[in-house]
């Protein structure tokens, strides 16, 4: 292999202008230099020359990596662009690769500096055969590469295999390892690792292709799958549908000698029922010439009964008149009464008032008596005052004139010359005491009137507390009325409830019943109780009640013993049910026997017995149960006594109610359901895939569940009519109750008044207690500023009198001889006579005004208590007055309503003895009616006995005929081809709806009762003529039920063998579009198996390829990474080193996995990366990466400080490692700081910073000449 000669850069990064870092023959080159330098930038440089992108390198753009002028703060601009280096020996310590960002507020544009717009990187390298090849890589103005070989311009693509020629692997990057390479290698999770060994093995290139393929192979074998298993489900399908074809086959055989059955047996009853009808008719023309004479006896006293009628229906009129009239009477007297009840209660309510007013109106004029005393006492009191001070004034002035002294002119001269000098002596201290005296006025001024108010405030606090207490007396005395109130209505109500609770009772026992009543009458309405029953339904109902006398073990038929849970499941019900819906429930076989003999004895008919000790109930099938949600066992649509539910397992059997057609397809045909579904609307799905119409809504089995609920209806109808016939009849209420309702009415009215009375007084107490806490926040407001007040006002007299001590002190001084003269101890006492007289005049003035003041006061708060109590006292006297006059004319109407009632109460006693006599008169007419009918009936009995006997021929006659008549509509719906004669009529032409008991073409005639009593009974055969030639003798004679039995059971045996095959008809139209789908569908499957054998060929072919790639990289990085670790690791005290080895997660396809790098220092066991410490997660990585390079090596290892967390041995091992394997073949380029490692390589290259350049430059020094 060659080697790295050397590396020219022209303006890249840091790098400004041409460069070169010499390698020369060295296989060991180290390049160093202090931070800042620009050492990575060479890293940069080789990296990018190598073909690297640019975000890895760094920097976003490759205008980024074009070199920069790095501008200082302390630098000069000069005129050419260039920056001159500052006076001072600082640096920046930045490091180069960072100079290509760095534009901050002090650096100027690109452009106005004259930066580069260009920049390249050339490696020279020479080969094994010793010739240079010139690798260059330019960044153009335009901001894009431009690659060029030996100085000829070529494309990315040519420039790589170039690279790749010479084991260069650009994608795989193993030559190159970057600053925080190897702690990203030391912290990587296994998959990263695996990834890593994919791109150096070159098996990544194959995963898109890989996950794509195997997706489309999977696809491939999901769909060559699908079409196997549609296949088989075709073959199997085919032969279902053979089997069904054999199958419809021997249905059809079995269906014709079933249809032959059905006619035989339909031909014998037509023939007994035309045997019958004929000989019906012949007696019935005998009995009608017996009842011809019966009749003529019978008419005579029949009208002698009607004559009677007539004149009892007159006095019975009579009757009904008196009565209504009566009863009329009776509702005005009850009006009149009901009318006293309100009255009398309200004069009782008016005279309890009149009683209240009066009681409060005393009450309130003593409190008026009261207050007018205190008026009086107070106007008194205020007189008294007035005359005090008049006599005080009196006195005053006389005593002024028996005590006054007079001065000479002299004297007043030198008294106020001697004024003049104190003044003038004192003017600043007299300030002071003018000055305290002014604001001793204004504090006592304040003082009183806050006294004044704290005492006005203490004497309302006082008065409405007196107030508070009489409402609360009052209060207590409502509530205490209230209370005996109430226990007075409660005992009142126990004594009106005893009384009125039978009343009660009686008429909601009444409302209730007439409630139900309307209920079912209502019910019945909307029933359409008028419907028409055949003749057959009713006979077959007394029969059926019948053997239920006759036999304890009949418990009745099927449709009456169960009933449709919901309304809509009826119709599905009645076809599931179908013939055993009129079969009959019995105990044991014995029963039915006994009720099958009882019918063939009385010619009753016939009837299916279900006998439910004997009959074989087949286990329902558990695995239909939830197989749908629209679809659920007919068992569990019905309600059925439990005694009951071995027959209605037994009728119902496994079929299933569906929602919809659609729901029992789905279940029958794709799901395969072996069971007879039927649809909400009667449709019907058998077994064998038959589909049969849906049942319309008059179908005759669905109405028989309502006909059961009429029957209920009617039945509840009579015994609600019963009840309410039991019930007493209603009466009026006593005088009794009528009294004890208008006492609690006054007595609720007064328990009204009295709480309205407590509420007001709880509010107006209520208002006083706000009131009485709102004057005393006043008073606490009050007597602190009171208090306060009077303690400044105690200071300023103390103050005061200071001064005041001090002016006197002079003043005794200077008045000293006037006042020896005059005889004075001193001037104040001068003054004093003068002055001291006016003072307390002035002060009793005061005093007499403020006692004035204060009776004035509570005078006028008094005389408003006494006006308002007055005013009290009239509205009351009002109230009585409007009281007094409602009562009078509440009296005068009680008066008028009371004659009412006595003219009404003669009025219903001479209509009461009126109606006494009518009824006498009513019962004699009855008695003579009852007479004549009797007389009647004595001679109708023969009548009767005759119309009974061509009763019963006429319903044989109309039984035989329904029969008939039901034969021949079977025989057109069902389509039975019963033989007939050439002159009859098509059965085509016999009505489906019509019926037997009257044509409906004849018209109404009257009937002459001389002539005929009984018609013949029409019988309509619609012209149909049966031939009753196919008919065998023996079965003409014999009409025994023993016979239709056997003929019946023939019948059923066909029928059950037919059920039991259940064949698809539609088998053979089907088994053809099968075997069509068939074809089909293998030639679908052929195409998906060849897709998914191409899919899967091409798939493998890749899968092998990556597996291929990947394990010849992992095998040989597995193989090495043990040797290299141990020669990383080992030392003189540890010769043989550390262990290290790969673990491999999916030995069949490791590339989807993880890969466990597991290493284990000298001395320590072997353990994960994330286990060990620091430096030796640095040196597990470092073998890994040697490991890698080992595989398919490139010519030159490039390192960047990859020594940096590595202590001084670790790094002296490295160096050993790298010194040891370098040579031919491997060429190592360090970047390292540490002085353990580029000591000990061949060759230095030297990066240092040169600040006036502004660049990056470099030296090479070959080491070997030392070494």
């Amino acid at each position: 292999m060659g080697k790295l000669i050397r590396l020219e850069l022209f303006n890249f990064k840091s790098y400004k202008g041409h460069h070169t870092l010499l390698f020369g023959d060295s296989y060991f080159t180290s390049i160093i230099g202090p931070n800042g330098s620009g050492k990575s930038n060479s890293m940069d440089a080789i990296s990018f020359v190598l073909g690297i992108k640019s975000s890895h390198l760094r920097s976003s753009h490759l205008r980024d990596l074009v070199y920069r002028g790095r501008v200082l703060r302390t630098s000069t601009i000069n005129q050419d662009g260039s920056a001159s280096a500052p006076a001072t020996n600082g640096h920046v310590n930045g490091d180069g690769d960072h100079g290509d960002h760095g534009e901050d507020g002090n650096t100027q544009s690109q452009s106005e500096r004259h930066d580069p717009k260009s920049a390249w990187v050339m490696a020279v390298y020479e080969d094994d055969a010793g010739e240079e090849q010139q690798w260059k890589r330019t960044i153009t103005r335009q901001g894009v590469s431009e690659y060029r070989l030996n100085n000829r311009v070529v494309t990315a693509q040519q420039y790589n295999e170039a690279l790749e020629a010479e084991n260069i692997l650009i994608k795989a990057r193993n030559f190159l390892v970057f600053q925080g390479d190897v702690e990203a290698i030391a912290s990587q999770s296994p998959r990263d690792l695996t990834r890593l060994i994919e791109q150096i093995s070159g098996s990544l290139e194959f995963k898109a292709e890989y996950e794509r393929l195997k997706e489309a192979a999977d696809e491939a074998a999901e769909h060559q799958n699908y079409s196997l298993n549609r296949r088989r489900g075709i073959n199997a399908e085919i032969k279902q549908y053979q089997e069904q074809k054999k199958e419809a086959d021997n249905y059809a055989r079995k269906a014709d000698e079933r249809d032959q059955a059905i006619v035989t047996h339909v031909l014998w009853k037509l023939f007994h029922f035309q045997r019958v009808i004929e000989e019906s008719g012949a007696e019935i023309q005998k009995h009608q010439e017996e009842l011809k004479e019966y009749r003529r006896g019978v008419e005579k006293y029949e009208r002698s009964l009607e004559d009677a009628k007539k004149e009892q229906s007159k006095v019975g009129r009579d009757v009904g008149k008196t009565e209504r009239a009566i009863k009329e009477k009776e509702r005005e007297i009850e009006g009149k009464e009901n009318a006293l009840i309100p009255i009398d209660e309200k004069i009782g309510l008016s005279q309890k008032s009149l009683r209240t007013y009066a009681a409060k109106v005393d009450e309130i004029a003593k409190e008026r008596d009261l207050q007018s005393t205190v008026v009086n006492r107070l106007r008194k009191d205020l007189d008294v005052v007035g005359k005090a001070e008049a006599r005080w004034e009196a006195d005053i002035q006389q005593s002024e004139k028996d005590k006054g002294r007079t001065l000479s002119e002299g004297d007043l001269q030198e008294y106020n010359k001697l004024k003049e000098q104190v003044t003038t002596q004192t003017s600043s201290v007299q300030t002071e005491a003018v000055t305290l005296r002014r604001q001793r006025k204004t504090d006592e001024e304040t003082v009183d009137n806050l006294k004044e108010k704290v005492d006005t405030t203490q004497w309302q606090i006082e008065k409405l507390r007196e107030a508070l207490t009489e409402m609360t007396q009052r209060a207590g005395e409502g509530t205490d009325k209230v209370r005996s109130a109430t226990k007075e209505i409660e005992a009142k109500k126990k004594e009106f409830n005893k009384i009125n609770s039978e009343r009660l009772r009686a008429a909601q026992k009444q409302t209730e019943l007439d409630e139900k009543l309307q209920d079912v009458l209502r019910a019945l309405l909307e029933a359409d109780d008028g419907r028409r029953q055949s003749e057959k339904e009713v006979r077959m109902k007394e029969t059926i009640a019948t053997l239920k006398r006759i036999f304890p073990g009949v418990r009745g038929r099927v449709s009456e013993l169960c009933k449709p849970k919901l309304k809509k499941y009826g119709d599905a019900v009645s076809t599931v049910l179908g013939r055993h819906f009129d079969s009959v429930v019995v105990d044991t076989e014995r029963t039915a026997k006994d009720c099958m003999q009882y019918l063939r004895d009385q010619r009753a008919g016939v009837a299916t017995f279900i006998p439910l000790d004997t009959i074989h109930v087949k286990p329902i099938n558990s695995n239909l149960k939830g197989m749908h949600p629209g679809m659920r066992m007919a068992i569990d649509t019905i309600e059925f006594d439990s005694h009951v539910e071995r027959a209605m397992s037994y009728a119902c059997g496994n079929s299933i109610v569906c929602d919809d057609l659609k729901v029992a397809k789905h279940l029958c045909y794709e799901r395969g359901v072996e069971a007879k579904a039927v649809t909400l609307d009667g449709t019907v799905i058998h077994k064998g895939g038959l589909i049969t119409g849906g049942r319309g809504p008059n179908d005759h089995n669905a109405r028989r569940w309502e006909d059961s609920d009429v029957e209920n209806l009617r039945k509840l109808k009579d015994n609600l009519m019963a009840e309410l016939a039991a019930l007493p009849k209603g009466y009026r209420k006593g005088t009794m109750e009528e009294t004890l309702q208008g006492e609690l009415t006054g007595l609720e009215q007064s328990i009204s008044y009295n709480r309205a009375e407590v509420k007001a007084l709880e509010r107006n107490k209520t208002d006083k207690q706000k009131e009485i806490d709102f004057i005393q926040r006043q008073l606490k407001d009050y007597k602190p500023k009171y208090e306060e007040r009077a303690r400044q006002l105690a200071g300023l007299n103390a103050n005061l009198q200071q001064v005041e001590d001090a002016i006197n002190k002079v003043e005794d001084q200077v008045f000293s001889a006037f006042c020896k003269r005059l005889g004075f101890a001193n001037v104040r006492d001068y003054e004093a006579q003068q002055g001291s007289r006016q003072r307390e005049t002035a002060e009793k003035k005061l005093e007499f005004t403020m006692q004035r003041t204060k009776l004035q006061s509570q005078l006028t708060f008094e005389t408003q208590r006494l006006q308002s109590t007055k005013e009290r006292i009239k509205r009351l006297e009002e109230r009585s007055q409007r009281d007094q006059q409602l009562l009078a004319d509440l009296e005068t109407e009680k008066s008028t309503i009371q004659n009412d009632l006595d003219v009404l109460n003669a009025e219903l006693e001479q209509l009461r003895e009126q109606l006494e006599q009518q009824k006498t008169k009513y019962a004699k007419r009855a008695e003579k009616v009852a007479e004549q009918r009797r007389e009647v009936q004595k001679r109708s009995r023969s009548v009767e006995g005759t119309l009974k006997l061509v009763s019963g021929l006429e319903a044989e006659t109309q039984r035989n005929a329904a029969g008939r008549y039901a034969i021949l509509r079977r025989s057109k719906l069902e389509e039975i081809h019963i033989p007939l004669t050439s002159d009859s009529n098509p059965l085509d032409g016999l009505p489906i709806d019509e019926l037997l008991q009257a044509d409906p073409d004849e018209m109404d005639v009257d009937v002459d009762p001389e002539s005929s009593l009984v018609q013949l009974p029409a019988v309509q055969d619609y012209g149909i003529e049966v031939d009753f030639d196919e008919l065998e003798d023996d079965l003409r004679e014999n009409s025994d039920e023993k016979l239709e039995e056997d003929l019946q059971e023939r019948i059923a045996t066909l029928a059950g063998e037919l059920e039991k095959m259940a064949p698809n008809m539609r088998a053979i139209e089907r088994l053809e579009g099968v075997e069509s789908r068939l074809r089909g569908t293998e030639r679908d499957f052929e195409e998906a198996r060849r897709a998914a054998k191409r899919a899967k060929d091409d798939f493998q072919s890749v899968k092998e390829r990556r597996f291929e790639l990947f394990s010849k990289a992992f095998a040989h990085i597995s193989e090495q990474i043990g040797q290299v670790y141990k020669d990383l690791t080992k030392s003189a005290s540890l010769p043989l080193g550390g262990q290290a080895y790969l673990d491999i997660e999916d030995s069949d396809e490791p590339y989807l996995d993880g890969i466990r790098y597991h290493a284990m220092p000298p001395l320590k066991r072997f353990r994960d990366m994330e286990h060990l410490s620091g430096g030796e997660k640095t040196m597990a990585a470092l073998a890994l990466l040697f490991a890698v390079h080992s595989y398919q090596p490139s010519p030159f290892f490039v390192l960047d400080e990859v020594d940096a967390a590595l202590d001084n041995a670790n790094v002296a091992k490295i160096a050993n490692y790298i010194r040891d394997h370098a040579g031919p073949g491997m060429q190592f380029i360090v970047i390292s700081l540490k002085t353990g490692l580029f000591q000990c390589s061949e060759a230095l290259v030297g990066i240092y910073r040169d600040q006036s350049a502004n660049s990056s430059k470099a030296l090479t020094l070959d080491l070997r000449k030392y070494q």
